[in-house]
């Protein structure tokens, strides 16, 4: 699997960046926080989506925009494959707007979706991706830090052991759960069978008739009783509505004397606050006068002749008139400062890059010479696998002149084939029930005969028993065995043309894979004699490139030198300025200090003047309510009139009456009468319940009996296939085990090269011991800071190396991705690191992706990607192409 093109719009710090990624290695260099490392995760999200990130979708949205878009194309095991992604913002929130992955066979469409496939395509997770071809910026030391047992969960997901032991703890689950099921039909079946005889001891018939004809009684008390009861009630609503009418008055004079007493203490509230307003008016004047002399003495510290706003205005606007110059000047001699010393610095970055790229045309020469070679090479092994595919669909056609459909026809004549087979089998199946009937009827017939009853009908006779019946009996089974050995016959001659079937359709399927292979076969010559042309033309133009780059980079170098001295000079002038500015600022503090004074002035009064017109105004509001209090009282003495005490009297009498025989009726009579009913309505419901749970029981015996037997043989079933399960996964374990630990001592000796280790151990739960020359035993955790890097990286590329081999090209990796591998490496290391990227190379991975500003790392590389960053705008981008030339640099100044 290869990544091909990366295509980015408002992803993090990238407001537009498109890039090829090419075979081989390519190193992705820039200054810190322009972005590189921002280019990898975008290839992570691509695939994974929300899976990569470590926190939300809003993160991957450049600030300030509403939607991000991000396309990854890529190859994998030979079908070309594209992946779009949209994330919008709206609000607080952002969603994936589309989402699709388009590849040669289908299309899938959802965030889920995508991300399923591509873990299925992969053989691995977000999780096993970082843990196997992604080492993320300061997690290097990841699987050293980890557990033994979470790198042996990391390393058997990867290597898809995993699923084995899934499977044998979903064996076991499936056992325990089986036990625990047939114990418990067990348990049922017994107690079931306990019910039974238990109910049918009971005379349950005889007990249901007696109790439903003492239900009819009951239930005719029950109806005069509620007839009473309902007069009583009538008589009671009457009087109760009486007593209601009169206790509405009683609670309308109530609210009439709870608002006079409101209205009373709201008068007394707010003449209290007029008092404190009183009071705070004179604070205020006093306030007032403290401004005054604080206002004269601030303006004594100034120029001005008089505290007004004019004065004020003024003096501002002549500061404001000599900072605009001084900062004018002072912008101009910044920009032009920052612009020399950005000449110098990309002159000289733009020689390096120059040097680098004449150095990477020579060597790419080369390579294209040597791949020339090889493509020729290629051509005379491909013409012949192009003949041998001929020659097989040649057999293959041969193969159906004799047959009876014609080749793309296959499928349908199995098809049609097996129905037959499946229709003869059901006739098969039919008569040998109706056999097994008939001899169950057949031996019936005979034991009824030899006990001396009539075969028919079953009765006793007293001369011999009649046998017709039996001749007929074994008539029918003679004719029904006859019929299943025809049936017999004709499901193996149908077996035999289905078979027949298979072998012309999988014929017919190679025929269409040979096709295919041919079709490729073709593709590829014409692309290998197209190769040979074009990569030898292309060492020639390259030698010619390398030659020019060399000479604009001399050029570029001297620019760079007279930009860096104009700079210095500039700088000198831009510290006097921000000397100037300062003073300026002192000035204008003292101005500050006067207009505060003269705000606070006008605030104090603005407040005097308010409070002043509050307490006018609470002295009208209470005259409003003294008149409201009045009516109130004559309102109260008109209530107290309307109220009749004697109605209320009678009707008490009459309420209490009708609440005493209502209360007697329904706490006594009814409840003791209904609670005697629902006894006999529930013991008649348990005895019809009891007579059709017997039925029930009954059936539910058989049903059990026949699951018990079940469930037994599948139990033997499970318990077999757990131990097959558990005893392959030890067994592969093992196996992969051994082969990592040679490929990590491998890989560990290669980059580290220091003849103070001998070896490291892998065992089995894979813990990792490192062995000293002395014999002494480390721990991963024990090792220099440097010495940890090297053996995580080389756990990482060794763990990759077993996962390549092992596959065997069937389902080609990812780039194995390396941000920042440098950090924690010294410069001696770093050549180390330099030759573990190389045997990589060596050992067949097609790409490898490193973010790094290491010199040593960007001379190894393949190819090269700048990313800079936009000091203006703060966005990103990417570029394979020169920079603006010397001339170019120069104009600019």
């Amino acid at each position: 699997m290869r990544f091909t093109h990366i295509a980015l719009q408002n992803f993090k710090p990238y407001e537009d960046a498109d890039l090829d990624l090419r075979d081989g290695v390519t190193v992705i260099h820039g200054v810190n926080g322009s972005g590189k490392s921002s280019l990898l995760e975008a290839c992570f999200f691509a695939l994974y989506g929300s899976k990569a990130l470590d926190g939300t979708l809003e993160d991957v949205v450049t600030t300030g925009k509403d939607d991000a878009e991000i396309t990854l194309e890529f190859v994998h095991a030979g079908g070309q494959y594209r992946i779009d992604r949209r994330v919008r913002v709206s609000g607080d929130r952002a969603t994936t707007a589309k989402c699709v992955l388009e590849g040669p066979d289908e299309t899938i469409e959802g965030a889920r979706n995508v991300r399923k496939a591509v873990a299925s395509l992969l053989r691995m997770d977000n999780e096993a991706f970082v843990n196997c071809a992604y080492v993320q910026q300061g997690e290097v030391n990841k699987l050293i830090n980890a557990t033994p047992a979470q790198r042996q969960d990391m390393i058997d997901g990867l290597l898809q052991l995993g699923k084995l032991e899934t499977y044998r703890e979903r064996a076991g689950d499936a056992r325990l759960g089986v036990e625990d099921v047939l114990t418990s039909k067990r348990s049922v079946l017994e107690d079931v069978e306990s019910q039974i005889e238990a109910k049918e001891d009971e005379n349950l018939h005889s007990r249901l008739n007696a109790l439903e004809s003492e239900l009819s009684e009951v239930t005719s008390k029950i109806e005069r009783y509620e007839d009473q009861r309902d007069k009583a009630r009538q008589t009671l609503e009457a009087a109760q509505s009486t007593l209601d009418e009169h206790e509405e008055k009683r609670e309308r004079l109530a609210e009439v004397e709870s608002a006079i007493d409101e209205l009373k203490e709201k008068i007394a509230d707010d003449e209290t606050t007029r008092d404190r307003l009183t009071e705070r008016i004179r604070e205020l004047d006093e306030n007032v006068d403290d401004l005054d002399d604080s206002i004269e003495a601030a303006v004594s510290k100034t120029n001005l002749d008089e505290a007004s706003d004019d004065a004020l205005a003024a003096a501002r606007e002549t500061l404001d008139d000599r900072e605009s110059e001084i900062r004018e000047e002072l912008s101009d001699a910044r920009t032009k400062a920052q612009a020399l010393t950005t000449q110098a610095d990309r002159l000289k970055e733009r020689a390096e890059d120059l040097e680098s790229r004449a150095k990477e045309k020579r060597e790419s020469a080369d390579e294209d010479e040597a791949a020339a070679g090889d493509a020729a090479a290629d051509l005379d092994e491909l013409r012949e696998t192009r003949a041998d595919i001929e020659s097989s669909l040649a057999s293959i056609d041969e193969t159906f002149e004799d047959a009876p459909v014609e080749r793309g026809k296959a499928a349908d004549l199995l098809a049609e084939r097996r129905d037959t087979l499946s229709e003869t089998r059901e006739s098969l199946a039919e008569t040998e029930t109706e056999l097994k009937n008939a001899r169950e009827r057949l031996a019936e017939a005979r034991e009824l005969r030899d006990a001396g009853k009539c075969p028919e009908c079953g009765q006793p006779v007293d001369e011999s028993p009649h046998v017709d019946a039996i001749a007929e009996r074994e008539a029918t089974v003679e004719s029904l065995e006859a019929d299943c050995e025809s049936l017999e016959s004709k499901v193996e001659s149908c077996r035999s043309a289905v078979e027949a079937a298979k072998q012309l359709e999988a014929a017919e399927s190679r025929a269409a894979s040979l096709e295919d292979r041919l079709s490729l076969a073709e593709e590829r010559i014409a692309d290998r004699e197209e190769t040979v042309e074009s990569r030898r033309d292309a060492a020639e133009t390259k030698r010619e490139e390398a030659t020019e780059l060399e000479a604009d980079a001399e050029e570029k170098r001297e620019a760079a030198a007279t930009q860096a001295d104009r700079a210095a000079t500039v700088k000198e002038t831009v510290t006097e300025l921000e000397s100037d500015l300062e003073a300026l600022s002192d000035r204008r503090d003292d101005l500050d200090r006067v207009e505060s004074l003269l705000d606070d002035r006008e605030t104090a009064i603005d407040d005097r003047d308010r409070l002043r017109e509050k307490r006018e105004t609470l002295a009208e509001v209470n005259d409003e309510r003294r008149e409201h209090l009045q009516d109130r009282r004559d309102r109260r003495s008109d209530l107290r009139e309307a109220v009749d005490e004697d109605a209320v009297e009678d009707a008490r009498s009459r309420k209490q009456k009708a609440e005493s025989y209502i209360e007697q009726v329904e706490s006594d009579v009814l409840p003791d009468l209904r609670e005697k009913r629902d006894d006999l309505q529930s013991k008649i419901g348990g005895v019809k319940a009891d007579l059709e749970r017997l039925s029930e029981l009954r059936e539910r015996r058989e049903e059990l009996a026949e699951r018990v037997d079940a469930l037994q043989s599948l139990h033997d079933e499970v318990t077999d296939l757990e131990s097959t399960y558990g005893d392959l996964r030890a067994e592969l374990r093992q196996r992969n085990v051994e082969i990592l630990e040679r490929m990590l001592n491998e890989t560990f000796d290669l980059v580290y090269g220091n003849d103070a280790y001998s070896r490291i151990r892998l065992d089995g739960e894979y813990g990792l011991t490192v062995f000293q020359k002395d014999g002494t035993a480390l721990q991963p955790e024990q090792l220099s800071g440097g010495e940890r890097a090297l053996f995580n990286l080389s756990l990482r590329c060794a763990i990759y190396r077993l996962l390549a081999e092992g596959i065997d090209g069937a389902a080609p990796l990812p780039p194995l991705i390396l941000d920042e591998p440098t950090v924690f490496l010294d410069d001696g290391h770093v050549s180390r690191l330099v030759d573990l990227v190389e045997e990589m190379q060596r050992r067949g991975v097609k790409q490898i992706l490193i973010v790094s500003h290491d010199d040593e790392l960007v001379g190894a590389a393949d190819d090269l990607v700048r990313v800079e960053k936009n000091p203006t705008t703060n966005r990103s981008s990417v570029e394979r192409t020169d920079a603006p030339d010397l001339q170019s640099a120069l104009a600019d100044d």
